[in-house]
């Protein structure tokens, strides 16, 4: 599964983890996200995340 990372804070989204504490379940593709999903840490979009390489 693939990660991406903020650009803002580094903050790294893995799909393995989700994001629990913001409702969003494990094994969650970054791509499947709400739109209206944050960067938990900044609170930035997800237009603001690029691919992990």
């Amino acid at each position: 599964m693939k990660k991406y990372v903020c650009k803002v804070c580094g903050y790294v989204y893995d799909p393995m983890q989700g994001d629990p504490d913001n409702g969003v379940v494990p094994n969650t593709l970054f791509e499947n996200l709400p739109n209206e999903w944050l960067c938990p840490v900044c609170g930035v979009g997800k237009d603001q995340f690029e691919l992990q390489q």
